[in-house]
């Protein structure tokens, strides 16, 4: 039988003691684009972005919602920084910073402390880059440290028992990782981290509007034209928007039209990685565990599952049955935060 999280979360752990009061246990899912930090028993209370804006001295003026405004728009005093790339802390010193920052944004007390906190780390890192984030977390205050990989906690959030002995696989888009994951008997029986997500198509964006129009835009911009008119597939109406950045010939500003045929194209080079992974990854699963997935199909989970379409081409690349997560943003910290309220019972998902 499938358990949700929230029917999991109402099987809290017996207390530990008389001074649980003082503590704040947390979830945290670390990503390249954005942090959420679920806390034990309220729920997700925080989803910002991943970036610090530090001054000359590189104290954090910043962290999150803030910082991002400030991004591309600071001037020789202030600076921006994304302390994680590829899924991965990139910025030991910052990453701290920001962990801190946000762990401060929700905190309930002056005086309550962090016990445990569980963090999701990309499948494919090494054991030098757990070390970091591990590092990381216990620098920021936390006194117990777990990790799980993202397609494990993105399982158990959308809904999946992870125990069973069924095949399960996950495909989760993120910032600045694509983790795919086959998935059973509460372990992963394969996996594949492509280095490559949604800050990619960023990058393709703002190429494409260089060789293209001449036009240099921002990522903030890029980020834009992504989520409103990107597409992995043709859409029945096509959609035209004007987007603002600086002429390359001449240096002033200037406002272009752009079709989603246009960032189709661009970004379909990215978008054909992720599906050629998706087709190794079903070429490298156990024949038993494949005959799962006729019936269960491929969950899309994390930011890029919602990119136009993308959905429908998988499912006509591979001829399964694609489902796209309900809010595949935040699938990864709810199971994050169901291991953190049932930690005896995740056990075996955790290091």
């Amino acid at each position: 039988m499938v358990e949700s999280p929230e029917v999991l979360t109402k099987r809290k752990s017996s207390p530990s003691g008389i001074f649980d009061w003082i503590y704040s246990d947390i979830a945290i899912d670390l990503g390249t684009a954005n942090t959420l930090i679920y806390r034990k028993g309220q729920g997700i209370v925080l989803n910002e972005p991943s970036i610090v804006a530090l001054n000359a001295q590189n104290q954090a003026v910043a962290v999150g919602h803030e910082a991002r405004l400030m991004h591309e728009k600071t001037h020789k005093d202030i600076r921006t920084v994304r302390p994680l790339r590829d899924g991965v802390i990139a910025d030991f010193e910052v990453a701290e910073l920001m962990i801190r920052g946000m762990i401060k944004k929700v905190k309930m007390k002056w005086y309550s402390t962090t016990r445990k906190m569980v963090v999701c780390v990309p499948s494919g890192i090494t054991e030098v880059e757990k070390r970091a984030v591990r590092d990381s977390a216990e620098h920021a205050g936390a006194k117990e440290v777990y990790l799980v990989d993202e397609p494990m906690a993105a399982a158990i959030g959308i809904g999946l028992d992870v125990h069973e002995p069924v095949g399960n696989m996950i495909v989760d888009i993120g910032g600045g990782t694509t983790e795919i994951a086959v998935i059973a008997l509460s372990g992963i029986v394969y996996s594949q981290s492509v280095r490559l997500g949604g800050d990619e198509l960023n990058d393709d964006i703002i190429n494409y509007f260089r060789r293209n129009h001449n036009l240099l835009i921002g990522e903030r911009t890029a980020e834009q034209v992504k989520c409103m008119i990107g597409s992995a597939a043709p859409l029945d109406e096509e959609i035209e928007i004007t987007t603002k950045g600086r002429d390359l010939v001449n240096g002033v500003p200037r406002i272009r039209t752009v079709s989603s045929v246009e960032v189709r194209e661009a970004i379909s080079e990215s978008v054909n990685t992720i599906i050629e992974s998706v087709t190794k990854s079903l070429e490298q699963t156990p024949p038993e565990l494949s005959a799962d997935l006729l019936d269960r199909g491929i969950m899309l989970t994390g930011g890029g599952a919602l990119l136009k379409n993308l959905d429908k081409l998988i499912s006509e690349t591979t001829d399964l049955p694609v489902h796209i997560a309900e809010d595949p943003l935040t699938a990864v910290v709810r199971g994050t935060g169901a291991i953190l309220e049932n930690i005896d019972y995740y056990r075996a998902v955790i290091s």
